[in-house]
C-alpha cells in the first residue's frame, strides 16, 4: 500500500481493531538465546498503538528489554478467516501516570492478575508502534492491505 493519508490511516487501524475484537487472543513473539519464543497475550488497540499488559519481572519483558522488536499475529476463524500481522518496537512503560492510564485503555479486567491496581510493581503496560500492520482475508491470500510507518 502507498503512502496514507491520515484519514486513510484512521480508517484501516479502525478495521483492524473490528478484525483483532474478533480474535481475542494472539501470539506474541520475543527471541530468547536468538531463538524465537511465542506466548499468546490479549492486546488493545488504542488508534494506532497496540497495548498488552505483562509481568513486569517475566521472561516476555527480559526477552523484549534485549530485543525490542516483536511480531504479533492474530487468526480470526470462519467464515473470514481474517489475518493481521504486526510487526514493531515495544516499549516497556514505567512511567505511574502512564500505567494508570493504560489500565483504563486495557479492555479486560487486569486486577485478575495485579490486584494492586495500577501501582502493583509486576504490572508492566507493552506499547508496541507498529513499523508494519498487515490486514487480510483468508490466511493472507485475500484482500491485503498493508500499513508501514514512516
Amino acid at each position: 500500500m502507498s503512502a496514507m493519508t491520515d484519514l486513510e490511516r484512521e480508517a484501516f487501524f479502525r478495521d483492524v481493531d473490528e478484525a483483532s475484537q474478533k480474535a481475542i487472543w494472539c501470539a506474541v513473539a520475543t527471541v530468547a538465546n536468538g531463538e524465537p519464543r511465542v506466548r499468546m497475550v490479549h492486546p488493545t488497540w488504542e488508534g494506532d498503538i497496540l497495548w498488552f499488559a505483562t509481568g513486569a519481572n517475566s521472561a516476555k519483558v527480559r526477552q523484549m528489554r534485549a530485543n525490542p522488536i516483536v511480531d504479533i499475529q492474530y487468526q480470526v476463524g470462519p467464515p473470514t478467516f481474517t489475518h493481521i500481522m504486526v510487526r514493531g518496537p515495544v516499549e516497556i512503560i514505567e512511567d505511574p501516570a502512564e500505567k494508570k492510564r493504560v489500565w483504563d485503555v486495557l479492555d479486560y479486567d487486569l486486577s485478575q492478575f495485579w490486584p494492586g491496581g495500577p501501582e502493583d510493581p509486576e504490572y508492566a503496560p507493552i506499547k508496541i508502534a507498529p513499523s508494519r500492520v498487515e490486514l487480510s482475508g483468508m490466511f493472507g491470500s485475500t484482500d491485503k492491505r498493508v500499513y508501514r510507518a514512516g
